[in-house]
């Protein structure tokens, strides 16, 4: 499910064009359409987020525009179901230290559910400790669900002993572990020349920020369907979408 709002529409040189809204609404298409989407199922929604337009009303200034406001956009997304049967997976966004309080690390739950009281485990540091208190918005929480962003604060850790990029779980079920490579799914949208493998870009992987290397391209697939189209290819390049195994070069989970 896929929105596109385009914004800024009160800026002086666009100043609420229908032409410039169409222009950028061709660009974006055949973006989307790259990473296998369909365009005629996307809401392009023009906004202005500093004025107001098209947020919540329609607008007068935007006569033209006969689609949906954002919010109403927002509100025909149907919910995905909250994964709380899985082992619980707190990527840390950061770590603070609150007077009288402790050590509060911050992040959103993935999945699973996030209590206090809980021994939790931060990998890859595979260090663990007890959960005192989950608060969201400055409210004590008897339980965080997947899409809450959550601080907790924890026993006798410090703030240099944790860090962003971390992942907090439950010592007693499945918790994360450092891992010695993984595979993925990657789409090439603009990268000069050819991609061979022992290429080693910086990935941003949850709150992790590490350069990873192509180990090996397992295969090229097919973007839409993720059907294998060639095997163990020499390269890859623009436009191609392909398995690849990736060995990170510090330690990750």
């Amino acid at each position: 499910q896929m929105i596109v709002a385009i914004n800024k529409m009160d800026e002086k040189s666009t100043n609420w064009s229908q032409a410039r809204y169409e222009e950028i609404v061709k660009e974006t298409s055949s973006f989307v359409k790259k990473i296998g989407y369909n365009p005629e199922k996307i809401n392009f929604v023009p906004i202005s987020g500093w004025a107001g337009d098209n947020m919540l009303e329609k607008s007068p200034n935007l006569a033209w525009y006969k689609g949906v406001t954002l919010l109403e956009a927002l509100d025909a997304i149907t919910e995905p179901k909250r994964p709380t049967d899985k082992p619980l997976r707190v990527p840390l966004q950061d770590v603070y230290k609150i007077g009288g309080i402790g050590t509060v690390p911050v992040g959103r739950v993935e999945t699973g559910i996030l209590k206090p009281g809980m021994i939790v485990t931060f990998a890859p540091a595979n260090l663990s400790t007890e959960v005192k208190s989950v608060e969201m918005h400055h409210v004590a929480l008897p339980e965080a669900v997947p899409g809450d962003n959550v601080g907790f604060n924890v026993k006798n850790l410090s703030v240099k002993d944790i860090r962003r990029g971390m992942v907090a779980g439950d010592s007693k079920n499945d918790p994360p572990q450092e891992t010695e490579f993984f595979d993925a799914q990657v789409i090439i949208l603009n990268h000069p020349g050819q991609i061979h493998a022992g290429y080693a870009p910086v990935l941003d992987c949850h709150t992790a920020h590490i350069a990873c290397k192509f180990t090996e391209i397992l295969q090229k697939v097919d973007r839409r369907t993720g059907q294998a189209t060639e095997d163990a290819p020499k390269n890859i390049k623009n436009g191609d979408a392909a398995m690849v195994r990736l060995t990170p070069s510090k330690p990750m989970c």
